[in-house]
């Protein structure tokens, strides 16, 4: 999201954004400061076809970032990899703490997703709303049906993110539920 918005709010069609706070300020269905479709990136454009499942990433202190580049790799050890923002408040937690957690999202979970993503308001903070178990690995959402407790090993940057691996040390699964997907943009459920 861009710093220029003042205010928005999610359609269930698409994100509104309301570029001005003045009375007679207009709404747009669309980012008005969108890069024009023929000038956007290919590998964006490649990057925005491929439906990724949407987690959260926690940590002790606590900190909290909505990543949606995650990976699982079974293994002895089994691993975890992810792509996240290296000025995170999320990424100086983790870097402190030596460890996280990480939850899958599922369809109730759109606000918290994009509180975390710092797209929503968060008065109070970003734990201040909704269930939470605490975990040695930071605070996972009570309903988000399943956690992993990662142990950081190494990070490095990776094109502009910062490419972070870890052990997985813990996994507590409660029941199974249905995953949000981010695609194109937006966000999506199996249906």
């Amino acid at each position: 999201m861009h710093g220029r918005f003042i205010g928005w709010a999610r359609a269930r069609g698409g994100t509104m954004f309301h570029v001005n706070h003045e009375p007679g300020a207009e709404i747009h269905h669309t980012d008005p400061f969108a890069v024009p479709a023929g000038q956007r990136s290919p590998v964006r454009r490649l990057r925005g076809r491929l439906a990724a499942p949407v987690t959260l990433w926690t940590a002790p202190g606590p900190a909290g970032l909505t990543v949606s580049s995650t990976l699982v790799a079974e293994g002895e050890p089994d691993r975890l990899l992810g792509l996240i923002d290296a000025e995170s408040d999320l990424w100086a937690a983790v870097e402190e703490a030596g460890r996280f957690a990480v939850a899958p999202l599922g369809p109730p979970h759109r606000q918290l997703a994009d509180r975390f993503a710092g797209l929503f308001p968060s008065p109070g903070g970003l734990f201040a709303t909704g269930s939470w178990l605490d975990t040695p690995y930071g605070p996972v959402p009570a309903d988000a049906g399943g956690w992993a407790g990662c142990r950081l090993d190494t990070a490095r940057e990776y094109g502009w993110g910062l490419l972070v691996e870890a052990t997985i040390e813990a996994v507590d699964l409660t029941e199974e539920t249905m995953p949000l997907l981010h695609y194109r943009g937006r966000y999506h459920e199996l249906t």
